[in-house]
């Protein structure tokens, strides 16, 4: 509909030759091959596509009113944690995010205190969390455990528990917090979102 024009080979996803919406487009046939010939005017460039062989053409009218939705990511959720701590749990105050440890691969995703002084180690995953996952919370809190004498609590805050990571975490005596990542994406639209009544 728009003149945008996007040549795909057999595999793979990114075009290997596209012309912009408004490019100007005309089919002819040129010793026995059909022709298709693409303008872009500014600036002027032709894209020239031959055919010796069509085994299908079709001309839809395609309609798209569909609504389209990105989540948050792993990063906006945390963002969203720091932004409303709460969604952990009441009284919980984040310290540090993305926190590197020596001799342990990976970042800390949120470091924290709870109501009573006790650290927090967050791990944040967008999906189900898997076994993986707290095996990696359990490098983290040996970590900081190893240089510091405070009590430590772990927390996973995922949309939901894999089944073996459930059993793993009641061996560990790790709490997992319910956060999904639409909800994350509604509180930080909100906050960016204010209306004259927030600032009275």
């Amino acid at each position: 509909k728009d003149g945008a024009v996007l040549i795909h080979r057999a595999a793979g996803y990114e075009p290997i030759n596209w012309m912009p919406p408004g490019s100007i487009i005309s089919v002819d046939t040129s010793n026995g091959k059909l022709r298709l010939r693409v303008v872009k005017r500014k600036p002027y460039e032709v894209l020239t596509v031959f055919f010796t062989m069509v085994d299908m053409a079709a001309a839809l009218n395609i309609v798209d009113k569909a609504e389209f939705t990105l989540y948050a990511t792993e990063k906006d959720m945390k963002e969203a944690v720091l932004a409303y701590p709460d969604l952990i749990e009441e009284g919980f105050k984040p310290i540090l995010l993305e926190v590197p440890l020596d001799k342990v691969q990976g970042f800390v995703d949120v470091v924290g205190e709870d109501a009573q002084g006790n650290l927090v180690v967050v791990e944040v995953k967008k999906d189900a969390a898997s076994k993986e996952a707290v095996l990696q919370l359990k490098r983290y809190i040996e970590a900081i455990k190893a240089r510091s004498n405070r009590k430590v609590r772990g927390i996973i805050a995922a949309p939901r528990l894999a089944r073996e990571a459930q059993q793993l975490m009641e061996v560990l005596g790790y709490e997992f917090k319910g956060l999904k990542p639409k909800t994350c994406a509604e509180l930080l639209r909100r906050r960016k979102v204010k209306g004259i009544y927030d600032y009275v």
